[in-house]
Order: C-alpha cells, then structure tokens, then sequence
C-alpha cells in the first residue's frame, strides 16, 4: 500500500492565523482599557464611620452611640467608652439601684447617750469628719455620715438589701479601754454575737446580707474572732489585698482610701507637668520602697524622695505620673491624691483588688507595674507616646468625680460607687424573718 505524504499548510495561512489571533488580544485589551471593574461598593455608614467619645462632663449619662456604629461594632472593633468598661450598661444599673436598694442600719449608730450605753460613741457617726486629723479613717468615717443622709436607707428591715454593722474601727483605736488590734476583734465578735442574739436578721442569710466599713490596716483582723462575721459578711475595706487571708476578693469590697481635703484641687494642664515622676513616702516598712529608692532615688528626671524636700502636693501638680508603692499595706492614700491632682497613677503593689475595678478599667488612666519589674520603670514610662499620655489623662480628669466623699451623697461619688458594688452582690439566698 502506498504511503500518504503529509502536507503542510501554506506558508502565507500561517501568517493570516498569527496576524487574526493578534488582532483578538488587541480588541480584548482595549475593552478592559476603556471597562474596568467596579470598585467595590462599601455600605454608607461604613464610609462615613468616625470614632465616638462619650461626654462625661456632668453626672448625666451620656448619649448612646449613633446606630449605624452600634450595628458595625463587632467588626470595627469596641467603642470607645473612655475609662469605664461598659459606661451604658453601669449607667442602667445604677439608675436601678438609686430607684430599688435599702440599706437597714442597726439601732445603735442613733444612740448618743453613754449613760445607757458606755460605748454608744464606738457606732454613732463623726461629729467631723472632714477633720485632716483623721488621715485614713476618712472613708470610713464618710461612709457613715453619707449612708444616713442618702435616699437608700430604710427603717423597715423587711424592704432592705443589706444591714449595716456601724462600729468604728477609728473609734474603737482611740478608746483606751479598745485600743490595741486583739481586743478591737474581741469587741467586733461580742457585738456581731449580740446582733445575732437580739436581732431576727442575721439568721435569716447567716450573715451574708451584712456589712461593715473600715479604712485602715489595724481593721483587717477585726473579724478574727468570729468565724460567721469573717466567711459570710461583706468587709468594705481599703485594706483590699486578695493575697492576705482576711480579703475575699470576690465577697468583699475595695474602698477608695482618700485623705480629707478642704478645698477643690485644682490641676495643671499636661504641658506643665516638667518631671517625669514622683514619690514620697516612708521606706521602713516596705522592701519595694526601699528598691525603688536604691535604683532611682539619684535619677534626675524622677523626684523619688523618702521624704519630700518640696510640699506634697507640688509634686504631685507638677509631675506626669505619680507612684503607688506599696507599705505596710498595698493600699495608700496616693491612687486617690494623684488621681485629685491629673497625676497618672503608677501602682506598684502586687495582689491590690482596685476600688471599682467592676466599673472602672484602670488600665485607660493608669500604669500598673509588678514588684519585679521596678528596674524597667523608667523604660516602660518613656515608651508610652504622648498621645497615649495625653488620652489616659483625659480619662483621669473624667474618674475623678468617683474619688470623692460628700456629706450628702451626690452624683457617682465615693459613697454611690462603694453602694453600688453591694448592689451588685445583693442576690442572697434568705430565709424568712
């Protein structure tokens, strides 16, 4: 059989075939030349998003966010809510505490009269409270004084949420016949054993619905004696450490410790505030102070001083951030002293339960630092930029009303904060009276 040649095209269809898949390329390149894509479409309110800051310049609540950023939320990230955690959920419940919680005081704080009763002075409220000389009895003592002249007290023992154990560790510390740390627990114990006794109330929760205030670190045994007052009953402290075994962090309350004042601080602007750092205070009782001292205490750009060489209260107006290191106790009056004088706090105190740390988020106008990092605080303090700086002392200027006592309770001021962290632990189961 004869085999077939193979017969190539011609070489001029070769060329026509090249020259018309060109011309195709070509055509397809000016139409996406002259058609591009269409960008793509975002949604109004996604162009138009803007940051929102809350207003907190009166006792008001603020105006909720606009909508469209309430419905974007999960993607943009939080809102910005200054320095609270959830400022319109705070504001909702304690707008329901103002309207629902009572507190019942016991009989005692209204009995002045030490012929009857030898230490009826023990529980009746200071007759000044603002005195300086009570240094940090304060809170306790205003506590007292604005509890009995707020709306949230009542005489019907049936309608209330708490009761109130009004002895004054102050008080019981100045009675010669008191006085030392063991016999102010002994009083405490027969006290709490003769409500038990002669009141219908405490039985009823095992003492769950009760409470007592104090602000000073003679106080934090005052239940030592009495296994029920100690395990059950609310202690609202300064002394708020949830390392030492007298604070249940999770039962009990961290008081704002706030020294008395007469007069309206008023603050320096962040662009006067020249140094860096300051601290003063005593190094004898605490480690950390006298580490704090040794590392930085010949540093320049910090005023770090066992003992301040200037007013007390100079450092504190002219510096941008004041130091909180721990004494005797992880509590002092100088988180509330700097937060009265525009100073960013920077606690050094290890295992400290932050007053209102359920409301507030420290972290937006302060800096906390862990004992073993001391030898970093310069470095850690420069690193923070001037914005961030400037954002945590606006949140400063806004929390200060918090760090305040009045006589007649107002606002969202120290006593309705303290009041409002019992509000939030008044789910108690409770028998009948």
């Amino acid at each position: 059989m004869e085999n077939k040649r193979k017969i190539n095209p011609p070489l001029h269809i070769l060329y026509l075939w090249g020259l018309l898949a060109v011309l195709v390329m070509v055509l397809f390149l000016m139409n996406v030349a002259y058609n591009p894509p269409k960008p793509l479409q975002l949604h109004p309110s996604l162009i138009s998003l803007q940051p929102y800051y809350h207003n907190f310049s009166s006792s008001t609540p603020p105006k909720a966010p606009r909508p469209s950023i309430n419905a974007i939320a999960n993607i943009t990230g939080e809102v910005q809510s200054g320095p609270y955690h959830n400022w319109k959920l705070f504001v909702a419940e304690f707008q329901e505490m103002m309207s629902n919680f009572k507190i019942y005081v016991y009989p005692h704080v209204y009995n002045n009269n030490i012929t009857m009763d030898p230490f009826a002075r023990i529980f009746v409220p200071h007759t000044n409270p603002s005195n300086p000389k009570l240094g940090n009895y304060l809170s306790e003592h205003m506590f007292k004084v604005a509890l009995l002249r707020s709306s949230l007290i009542t005489t019907n023992p049936q309608h209330a949420h708490f009761f109130f154990l009004p002895f004054s560790i102050n008080n019981l510390r100045n009675d010669p016949r008191v006085r030392s740390e063991a016999s102010i627990a002994e009083f405490v114990a027969q006290y709490s054993r003769t409500i038990i006794k002669e009141f219908p109330f405490w039985n009823a929760s095992g003492g769950a619905d009760h409470f007592y205030v104090y602000c000073h670190s003679v106080g934090r045994a005052a239940a030592s004696r009495n296994a029920e007052l100690h395990n059950n009953a609310v202690q609202v402290t300064c002394s708020s450490s949830y390392f030492q075994k007298f604070y249940v962090s999770h039962k009990d309350v961290a008081l704002p410790q706030i020294w008395p004042r007469s007069d309206p601080v008023s603050l320096n602007p962040p662009h006067a505030r020249h140094r860096l750092v300051y601290f003063a205070g005593r190094i004898q009782n605490s480690l950390v102070r006298q580490e704090l001292i040794a590392l930085w205490g010949n540093d320049t750009s910090m005023d770090i001083f066992p003992k301040s060489p200037f007013p007390y209260e100079e450092g504190f107006k002219r510096s941008k951030y004041c130091l909180h290191v721990k004494g005797y106790e992880v509590n002092t009056a100088r988180v509330s002293d700097a937060i009265q004088y525009g100073c960013i706090p920077v606690i050094l105190s290890n295992y400290y339960d932050l007053p209102f740390g359920n409301v507030l988020d420290w972290s937006k106008f302060s800096v906390v630092i862990n004992h073993g990092e001391i030898s970093f605080l310069k470095e850690k303090l420069l690193s923070i930029s001037t914005k961030m700086y400037l954002s945590m002392y606006h949140n400063l200027c806004q929390v200060r009303r918090h760090f305040v006592w009045h006589k007649t309770p107002r606002g969202y001021d120290s006593f309705h904060m303290t009041a409002y962290q019992l509000w939030q632990r008044r789910n108690i189961h409770r028998l009948s009276y």
